[in-house]
């Protein structure tokens, strides 16, 4: 599980940002940090059964409706730990299947120790508990 500098670094030189919970509600953590990652030159999939777009973005209802064509970097995740496990559980299915996700990010408050386990046992990257606004912000600016 990362959490040195130069570690976090690393996974916010991705491009392409899948974020689970993604929201359509300016205000909601869950649709600032996507928001400003986006100013920020990213590329966010929105995650979000219930909205067809956020951010001008098309919607998925979940990580495996996202088109293979459409390349995923991190996975970043907005949802109660209780429903981490299952979705680092699917990230890691991508990662197996279609090749592209490179780690894992459980935002603030959010964590599974567990499921990060076996992302870094399928060799993904792993943050939990962080915000990737504030972690962008005091190492990239």
């Amino acid at each position: 599980m990362l959490e040195r500098d130069d570690e976090l670094r690393v996974v916010l030189e991705h491009d392409v940002i899948a974020v689970v919970g993604c929201s359509t509600t300016p205000g909601k953590a869950a649709h600032e940090v996507p928001a400003y990652l986006q100013r920020h030159g990213y590329r966010i999939v929105p995650i979000n059964p219930f909205a067809d777009e956020v951010l001008g973005e098309t919607a998925y209802d979940s990580l495996a409706d996202v088109p293979d064509s459409t390349a995923v970097d991190v996975v970043d995740v907005f949802r109660p730990s209780e429903e981490a496990g299952a979705i680092v559980d699917a990230a890691i299915e991508r990662s197996e299947t279609v090749g592209d996700v490179e780690a894992i990010w459980l935002q603030l408050d959010i964590t599974d120790d567990e499921a990060g386990r076996r992302a870094v046992g399928s060799g993904l990257d792993f943050v939990q508990d962080r915000c990737l606004k504030v972690e962008h912000g005091r190492l990239v600016g």
